[in-house]
């Protein structure tokens, strides 16, 4: 990323975290623009480059009422074939899938003991994202802009295993997630430690459309288990790869955010980026 683009991507964080506080006042272009110090042409190009909508569309995107409208709409999408459901809104998503396999007991013993584990801190459009890998796939991704803290957490999950910092094949395809032409992504390998009941939650989320939403309440009646609503959350926020498996894509049935474990603002951003993709086409 050059000087200038850090510099624009600094000035859209703050744009639209000063939309995001905001949008109940409506905030017009020239307001959101003095805030952050451009003219409103210049604000309204880089913004546009940036989430693929008008800002004004983007207040749109983030406000409760969205969220609710797509509550409304939601359908069976979970129990049918995800991707093509998901998928068909947007071909430039018709290469894109992610597989999960859950690690052997013989992987993740004695602290990941026998796991070589390489990572990697990028850039991303909702800050740093820390990136690491198994041979077999992405074990472990979180938004994160201390890299220590970020470490810190990934040898947590692996305290035992041999990290290497180097950004390797697997992690680069993962994160073109974050790049405006899809079409190139390859199948995505997720590696994950987690239980049973983890990796059958973690692969539902999988079956949530981009640009949509789903609640804890339906995501637990899709799995088969409709009284464990709270089970289905505490799996959610024990999800060790961000965006990837769009954990954020499962609000209140209020409308409400809810949690995130990077952040629920964070969350509010992902959930408008996706839809200004979706829905401004």
């Amino acid at each position: 990323m050059s000087a200038q683009s850090q510099i624009d991507y600094n000035r859209i964080a703050k744009a639209i975290e000063y939309i995001r506080s905001n949008f109940r006042l409506q905030p017009g272009l020239e307001e959101v623009a003095e805030n952050i110090h451009l003219s409103p042409t210049h604000f309204q190009k880089i913004f546009t480059e940036w989430a693929g909508t008008s800002p004004k569309k983007f207040l749109q995107f983030i406000s409760l009422e969205h969220a609710k409208s797509l509550l409304k709409e939601e359908k069976a999408t979970l129990s049918d074939a995800a991707y093509e459901t998901g998928l068909s809104s947007t071909s430039r998503l018709h290469d894109l899938f992610v597989n999960i396999e859950g690690m052997s007991p013989a992987e993740y013993k004695n602290g990941g003991k026998s796991l070589n584990i390489n990572y990697s801190f990028s850039k991303s459009p909702f800050g740093y994202v820390m990136a690491a890998s198994t041979e077999k796939g992405i074990c472990y991704m979180a938004f994160e802009d201390d890299k220590e803290t970020a470490l810190g957490n990934l040898k947590s999950r692996f305290p035992n295993a041999s990290f290497f910092e180097k950004q390797d094949a697997l992690q680069k395809n993962a994160l073109s997630i974050f790049d405006k032409d899809w079409t190139k992504l390859n199948t995505i390998k997720l590696h994950l430690k987690g239980t049973d009941f983890q990796l059958k939650v973690w692969e539902s989320l999988l079956s949530i459309p981009m640009g949509k939403l789903s609640t804890y309440g339906n995501l637990a009646e899709k799995i088969g288990n409709p009284n464990a609503s709270r089970a289905v959350g505490t799996a959610i926020g024990s999800n060790p790869v961000a965006f990837l498996i769009p954990c954020h894509r499962v609000i209140q049935s209020t409308g409400n955010i809810g949690g995130y474990r990077w952040g629920s603002d964070r969350k509010q951003l992902i959930i408008g980026w996706e839809s200004s993709h979706i829905y401004s086409e």
